[in-house]
């Protein structure tokens, strides 16, 4: 799986949010990158994270090509790796390798400043310009649609790093909720299609502190919909927001997850396995 974020099969996400929205939420998905950046150590900055072939220098680094890339700058050439899988892996390997070997600070002062870059870009665009029609990574759109899946892709990214060093954080708040709208909002796809659940079968995910939600889905006609939570469903899966996003991103599988003790099942333990498999959205 290549490491970057962009959900599939996520049509079912709330409404989009406003221009003004989507700028306040880079500012705080991007300062908080900022400040946990600057509190990292030299060594902190070479230590793997779950995107396989990733360090933490790489994280900012395909960050840093993904907002050059939005700002018009030249893209180096691509790049291949055993761990990349496909075209678009290629295209940001070619900017993460670029900054192999450059001081952690030398790259956080990159990142700080094409993202006040971008900022000052996002700040001057025109409502027609939010509303345009593009192509973005879940599918044709407008570029406000576009955005929002770079803040949730930013954020992912961020919780990479902060797993990584072990700094929990940026758990609350509408980053965080844009960001697991995202990757809850496509249960109902992963269990009518993807697992092909029969009709009357349900699904619920009760998921603890941090990113805390329950959800809930019911198969009728061969399509997963959401539904109030039945009292007595198919199967409730058990476990808390941190794993689900680790799961839905491709971060960790479920040999992984049910081996620590992080997802628990009542009912029908086969069927949770089979979700839980199925969860991941990203490519």
């Amino acid at each position: 799986m290549p490491p970057d974020a962009a959900p599939r099969g996520s049509a079912a996400a709330p409404p989009g949010r406003s221009p003004d929205d989507l700028i306040a939420d880079f500012s705080l998905v991007w300062s908080s990158l900022s400040d946990l950046g600057a509190s990292l150590s030299s060594p902190d900055w070479d230590i793997p994270t779950d995107c396989p072939g990733w360090d933490v220098r790489d994280q900012y680094a395909h960050m840093i090509g993904t907002e050059s890339v939005l700002l018009g700058l030249p893209a180096p050439a691509p790049v291949q790796a055993a761990h990349v899988k496909n075209p678009m892996g290629e295209a940001n390997e070619g900017w993460v390798a670029g900054w192999r070997g450059q001081p952690g600070p030398v790259v956080l002062a990159a990142f700080r400043d094409v993202t006040e870059r971008r900022l000052a870009a996002l700040r001057a665009m025109t409502a027609a310009e939010w509303e345009a029609q593009t192509v973005t990574p879940v599918g044709p759109g407008t570029y406000g649609l576009f955005m929002e899946v770079r803040v949730f892709d930013c954020w992912i990214h961020e919780q990479d790093v902060r797993r990584a060093v072990g700094r929990p954080g940026h758990m609350s708040g509408p980053v965080a909720e844009l960001a697991m709208s995202r990757l809850t909002g496509p249960l109902g796809f992963v269990v009518g299609k993807r697992v092909g659940a029969a009709d009357g079968v349900s699904v619920v995910a009760s998921l603890s502190p941090p990113l805390a939600q329950t959800l809930a889905v019911a198969v009728s006609g061969g399509r997963g919909v959401a539904v109030d939570p039945p009292a007595d469903p198919t199967v409730r899966i058990r476990s808390d927001g941190e794993t689900w996003a680790c799961l839905c991103a491709g971060r960790w599988d479920a040999d992984r997850v049910l081996a620590t003790g992080r997802v628990e099942f009542d009912g029908d333990a086969a069927l949770g396995r089979q979700v839980i498999e199925q969860l991941t959205i990203t490519p």
